[in-house]
């Protein structure tokens, strides 16, 4: 117990029941031996806590510290015993003006500020043979936000650590802070046009958001997570299971948007034309959504726009971009190329490190490839540059706000780049909960806490800014994993893990200050089991909650009345993991569990539970006199969106699916192939078929958006 807490593994948890779970000590060993401690005898744990008192006297500076501006705060620097040891802080440089030919003027000399040693005294002590002192040193109140480089030197010796000034508070953006907004979410790849190539694209998110902003008022779009997937089909079709979380989809690319597209010769128009041929019918299929046929007619089209001539100014932009995301785009781009030259083949020895010879061999036999994959980026970028400018322009207060998924598929390009940050042996899931009561596996590799600190939070810094370059808000899937995840030993059930501790101050602090840099909002998706005080935590940081109206009761059980809610939150009737309102009011929640045999309690229990929380919600709305007698299922959708007309909330968002009556889920936790997930392309009540030229043509849809604006 004492190892497995000193290393953040938590040895019990509270059920989704109310119940206090222990861990089994099997999972503890196997949790602490992914985390690099030995554990798997009592000699071995002995030694291991030993060890880990000393650990941070073996270091001069802490790997990472993270500070709020305007707090003064100590931080510990270990030297010889009785050694003299000078610590300061290298500012981090402001970028110069860009000059006429494009390139940027030489960095301003970094700032040095030299740290002032706090009189405190801590009892020196022999760590591996030798006598280590502890000097305090002060991190200054006034250092300005962003990222510096924190140094010490004793008797010849030097170490440097990243030092992260986070805001005390990300702010709102003046437009949101003065008026409540609300918006649409839809999951993209559903809502497709009549040019979408079987897909819903890039092109068809700015026509949505120009839309939403002219036809219904509506201050943003919130789409499901655009991470890219594998380079090759088969792809995985779940957005939350991606291969990067820092790079784009570019089954997502409008092929035609891309403007040497419009300058393609005769000859290479017709190639274009017959890539698209096969899928051209996709679009008004009512079956479900065909990933692999369209990237595969895409991709044959992409590679003939890639070989077409671009103007100087595209290449100096292309160019641009390439050194802007520098070796993190370079590393996925260079995945992208192995992952589609061997395909099911084995790769070859030493094609693992992506900083090995053998990866810089294969790096030049395939620049061509790994030029295109790159590409392929940039012209994502663009178009993600159109969509949140158009949305902007249309009149949107916040445009575009994206997700960003909990982790990445275990075999793909995050994992292959960041290999000594991410934890083995482990995959992330969930406990067991009411909607799941088997426990969920997600079989994502966590991120290693102290070798990411270890990195300076790089590569979560660098997957930040790239999600936020486009974007007027982030929404962070299970906000709750920047506090704790639920690490399931590798062969074990999904219940039979345990909760491991991250450095909230760390993470939420650098989210807080890329978001800021950005001008962006953040919402956390706070849903679930979680300590209290982990909500008090993210509102005072300024990250905003998510609450969906059948989470939100009394201590009673009873409908919680919307002036009660949470101020600064995101206030939904359902979510991507729950069926549409239509769906959820019929119950077909608990009929599709039950019959893809995720149910542990008996369905009958379940039905009338079920049945008993929406004849309460129907009595309360017509307690607030939202409904009469007998109301139509509009009427009750309608109604449960009015719901929240009192309360005091930051942003409001209106499912597309509710908007036009869709009744199925597009996820059902805890299946694989027993459902069509992610896969459900866009529809009525009857399962026809909407595109996006008919949406706003819906009177359910006006319907909702004239209860969102009634309600500001």
């Amino acid at each position: 117990m004492q190892l497995a807490d000193a290393h953040g593994v938590a040895s019990d948890f509270w059920d989704f029941d109310g119940t206090r779970r222990q861990v089994r000590a099997s999972t503890l060993v196997a949790v602490l031996e992914a985390l690099g401690v030995p554990a798997s005898s009592p000699e071995k744990v002995a030694v291991s806590l030993e060890h880990s008192r000393d650990d941070a006297w073996r270091q001069m500076l802490p790997p990472t510290v993270v500070v709020r501006q305007g707090d003064a705060v100590p931080v510990p620097v270990h030297v010889q015993d009785g050694a003299a040891v000078d610590v300061w802080v290298e500012l981090e440089a402001e970028q110069g003006r860009t000059g006429v030919a494009g390139h940027h003027a030489a960095r301003a000399p970094r700032e040095r500020r030299d740290l002032g040693q706090l009189d405190v005294f801590v009892e020196p002590r022999t760590v591996d043979g030798r006598r280590v002192g502890r000097a305090t040193f002060e991190i200054p109140a006034d250092l300005p936000l962003g990222w510096h480089d924190l140094h010490a030197e004793s008797d010849g010796a030097h170490a440097r650590a990243t030092l992260v000034v986070t805001p005390q508070r990300l702010e709102l953006p003046a437009a949101v802070a003065e008026r409540r907004a609300w918006g649409f979410m839809a999951q993209l790849y559903s809502v497709r046009s009549r040019a979408s190539w079987g897909v819903g694209d890039l092109a068809d998110l700015a026509d949505l958001a120009w839309l939403a902003a002219h036809e219904a008022g509506a201050d943003f779009v919130l789409v499901n997570p655009l991470h890219a997937a594998e380079p090759r089909t088969p792809m995985t079709p779940s957005p939350y299971l991606p291969t990067s979380r820092r790079f784009v989809n570019p089954l997502y690319i409008r092929v035609e948007d891309i403007r040497e597209t419009g300058y393609l010769s005769a000859a290479d128009r017709s190639l274009v034309e017959w890539a698209f041929d096969p899928v051209r019918d996709l679009d008004t299929d009512p079956g479900p959504i065909d990933r692999d046929a369209a990237w595969e007619a895409k991709k044959a089209a992409l590679e003939v726009v890639f070989t077409a001539p671009r103007s100087t100014a595209r290449q100096a932009s292309l160019d641009a971009f390439r050194a802007e995301q520098g070796k993190g785009l370079e590393d996925f781009a260079t995945w992208c190329a192995l992952a589609d030259h061997y395909g099911d083949r084995d790769w070859p020895p030493g094609a693992s490190d992506p900083n090995g010879p053998t990866v810089a061999a294969l790096r030049e036999q395939l620049a061509d490839r790994v030029e295109f994959y790159c590409w392929l980026q940039w012209v994502a970028d663009e178009q993600l540059r159109v969509a949140q400018r158009t949305a902007r322009e249309a009149g949107m207060s916040v445009g575009i706000m994206h997700d960003l998924a909990v982790g990445v598929h275990p075999e793909g390009a995050d994992v292959w780049s960041h290999r000594g940050v991410l934890a083995t042996g482990v995959s992330v899931g969930a406990p067991p909960d009411m909607y799941n009561q088997q426990g969920q596996n997600w079989s994502q590799p966590p991120w290693h806490p102290r070798a990411l600190a270890r990195a300076g939070y790089a590569p979560y810094r660098d997957m930040l800014r790239t999600v936020l370059r486009h974007a007027g808000a982030i929404r962070i899937d299970h906000v709750i994993g920047l506090f704790r995840l639920w690490w399931i030993p590798g062969g074990a059930r999904a219940d039979a893990g345990a909760y491991v501790r991250y450095d909230h101050e760390a993470l939420v602090g650098i989210l807080c200050l890329e978001a800021h840099r950005a001008g962006a909002m953040v919402i956390g998706e706070d849903l679930g089991v979680f300590e209290p005080w982990v909500r008090d935590y993210l509102a005072d940081r300024g990250v905003l909650g998510t609450s969906v109206l059948w989470f939100e009761k009394t201590d009673d059980g009873r409908p919680l009345p919307p002036e009660d809610y949470r101020r600064l939150a995101l206030a939904t009737v359902t979510t991507h993991d729950l069926p549409p309102t239509a769906g959820y009011l019929a119950g077909e929640h608990v009929e599709l569990r039950d019959r893809l045999g995720v149910l542990t309690e008996d369905v009958a229990d379940v039905r009338r539970a079920a049945r008993a929380e929406r004849d309460a919600m129907i009595a309360f709305l017509r307690e607030r006199a939202l409904v009469g007698e007998g109301p139509s299922g509009r009427e009750r959708v309608v109604a449960l969106r009015r719901h929240g007309r009192g309360a005091h909330l930051a942003h409001g968002g209106v499912h597309a699916r509710d908007a036009v009556g869709e009744r199925r889920s597009q996820n059902q936790p805890g299946t694989d192939q027993e459902y069509p997930n992610w896969k459900v392309p866009l529809g009525d009540s009857s399962g026809n078929l909407v595109l996006l030229e008919d949406l706003f043509d819906s009177a359910r849809l006006r319907s909702l958006a004239k209860a969102m604006n009634d309600s500001l």
